[in-house]
């Protein structure tokens, strides 16, 4: 069984996010893609994100009815800051999984900050890390040493991004088209981003 594990605080799940799942499953045939949203981001400002349980709503909404996404609530038990290392670990001890079949997918604007994450180089050892790629990537921008160790994914470039439909939110401009109909009713009956 091939999985790969989708880490983020998905604060709001977009289509970006559905849409990169879905093509990486299918160009890798995946088995499963599993969305782990994080408890307590160690790169994030706590004051600034939605609760844990409103971000856990939205997501179970946005990937409803698709079979290949399932949703891990491992960050949220373990509880503390969620380190990608810790839940990558745990995957591959509680399924038996090997860097063979243990994926890890992320975006091109967090490859940017990768050499920063708690042990980077144990994480490229554990699991095989794919980078979806965003507009505006730079591989210049990333260390020599991370490059040969990660694998690109081939799949279409999406600017979609969570803080843009925060903002957007914010200015009282549609976020139609960016996120999925049950995913906009949940943020609008919470009054979310305002």
């Amino acid at each position: 069984m091939n999985i790969c594990l989708f880490g983020g605080t998905f604060d709001p799940p977009h289509l970006g996010h559905l849409l990169i799942a879905q093509t990486v499953c299918e160009s890798e045939d995946f088995d499963k893609i599993i969305f782990i949203p994080a408890f307590n981001p160690p790169n994030k400002d706590l004051d600034n994100i939605t609760p844990v349980s409103l971000r856990l709503e939205m997501l179970e909404s946005a990937i409803l009815d698709n079979p290949k996404f399932e949703i891990s609530h491992m960050e949220i038990q373990r509880g503390g800051i969620s380190y990608s290392l810790d839940t990558i670990s745990e995957f591959k001890y509680e399924y038996q999984l090997t860097k063979n079949n243990l994926y890890y997918l992320i975006g091109s604007d967090t490859l940017a900050q990768f050499d920063s994450w708690k042990e980077p180089k144990t994480i490229v050892n554990e699991c095989s890390v794919l980078v979806a790629v965003r507009p505006g990537f730079n591989p210049s921008n990333i260390p020599n040493w991370v490059l040969p160790n990660i694998q690109f994914a081939n799949i279409p470039r999406f600017e979609i991004s969570s803080s843009n439909i925060r903002q957007r939110w914010k200015e009282n401009k549609t976020i139609r088209y960016m996120v999925t109909l049950p995913v906009w009713k949940i943020i609008n009956k919470y009054n979310l981003y305002s």
